[in-house]
């Protein structure tokens, strides 16, 4: 690889960043993002298939090293808590700074292309939890209930954790929101295949 192509793929990464926020998404070309890193348009599409697809580099590989590590939980006793505490364990700093991954939800949310790719990502994720849990016995629909709601509950608190000003870490925010359910589906204590009697006229 020529020395000039030596970080390409983060500089275009903070190139087409800076670009959709100065110009916006739409108005913003592979080639104006390609020249503004110093690259060729032939490398950019080396990266990647699309400009869309730039926000997204690094969703397919964190989908797979997330469900691999749900499917090595050693206790899968509460599927829920487990695909919860997989993805609020996950360092997403990694993926850049808070500021920059606030940069890029907020972008995602602005554009309805965007968004329907973001949710489809997280679905094809949350399919993936789903399919984990099943390998590991549980019953399928708990495993479907606790991949989705789970995906749902760690979406919640990580647009929390994102907005928020402060230092409390996302398992913290995201051990409040799960604790929510318990306002939305109050604990019901009667008997499997017994109904409740009906209430007095």
């Amino acid at each position: 690889m020529p020395r000039w192509e030596e970080g390409s793929e983060e500089r275009m990464k903070r190139s087409a960043m800076e670009l959709f926020e100065e110009q916006g998404f739409e108005a913003t070309t592979a080639v104006q993002i390609a020249e503004r890193a110093r690259v060729t348009t032939r490398t950019f599409f080396r990266y990647f298939p699309d400009k869309e697809e730039i926000l997204f580099a690094d969703a397919d590989l964190l989908s797979t090293a997330l469900v691999q590590k749900l499917r090595e939980t050693p206790d899968l006793e509460k599927p829920l808590r487990a695909v919860v505490r997989t993805l609020a364990g996950y360092d997403w700093e990694k993926l850049g700074s808070r500021d920059l991954l606030r940069r890029r939800s907020r972008l995602i949310a602005s554009n309805s292309g965007l968004l329907e790719r973001d949710l489809n990502k997280q679905h094809q994720m949350a399919e993936g939890f789903r399919r984990a849990l099943c390998e590991r016995g549980v019953d399928p629909d708990v495993a479907e209930l606790a991949a989705s709601t789970g995906s749902q509950i760690f979406r919640t608190a990580y647009r929390k954790w994102l907005e928020s000003d402060d230092d409390t870490d996302l398992t913290t925010i995201t051990d409040t929101v799960t604790s929510l359910l318990a306002d939305i589906v109050p604990a019901d204590r009667t008997p499997r295949g017994r109904r409740r009697a009906p209430a007095a006229k």
